[in-house]
């Protein structure tokens, strides 16, 4: 399997394409910065540098053709402004949506976030209420396309705790608890094999199921 992932150098992207790389698959990981080629290339991927800000969809077409699925895991980052929620974590994940679909490219994972389906608290202030928001608009925005064959994946608050390989993941609400980057990493390695999630939204948290039968369980 040939897998895309942009936004390669977060802390998702980067357990997600070693994972890959390890069990076979060819990873190419988008980057934004070139300074973060050797962490990108020490997972096993390729790299390819584009700022997903500033790119045109036929900029990054070209580097799609052949793959299998794309990966949207970028996001502006602690630190960012609201504007860069926007031209990131909706905007960017758009880019990606319409570049795949030049490249002939269907299948689909996008990171998203619990809660995007209630209004943002405020008192959390500016900038989280433009995350919550950008992610529920890239999220209506790409469920609205007919060529893709879309998984959102919603994980609750992430750690950097080892991963457990046990997960609670659901069609339905789930209770905000915590869940591993790994534990993530590793679910998404195994949606990217369960092309029967195709169309589903998905809440992720840390629970007791095994995740290969968790992912089976989801496609019931």
């Amino acid at each position: 399997m040939r897998t895309v992932i942009a936004g390669g150098h977060g802390k998702i992207a980067l357990r997600l394409a070693t994972l890959l790389a390890n069990r076979g698959d060819e990873v190419v990981s988008v980057v934004r910065n070139p300074d973060h080629r050797a962490d990108v290339e020490a997972t096993g991927a390729a790299v390819v540098v584009v700022d997903l800000e500033q790119a045109a969809p036929g900029d990054l077409a070209p580097h799609l053709k052949g793959a299998d699925a794309v990966v949207f895991a970028a996001g502006a980052g602690p630190g960012s402004t609201a504007e860069r929620k926007d031209t990131v974590d909706r905007a960017a994940a758009e880019l990606l949506a319409e570049a795949a679909a030049q490249a002939g490219v269907r299948r689909y994972l996008l990171i998203s976030s619990t809660g995007v389906d209630q209004e943002p608290d405020p008192d959390r202030g500016q900038v989280w209420v433009a995350y919550i928001r950008a992610k529920k608009a890239a999220e209506d925005a790409l469920r609205a396309r007919s060529d893709l064959d879309l998984t959102i994946v919603r994980p609750g608050p992430l750690t950097d705790d080892p991963g457990v390989g046990r997960v609670a993941l659901s069609k339905d609400h789930l209770d905000r608890t915590e869940i591993t980057r790994d534990d993530t990493a590793a679910v998404l390695a195994t949606l990217l094999e369960a092309p029967g999630t195709a169309g589903l939204t998905l809440e992720l948290m840390g629970g007791d199921a095994d995740i290969l039968e968790a992912v089976a369980a989801v496609q019931d």
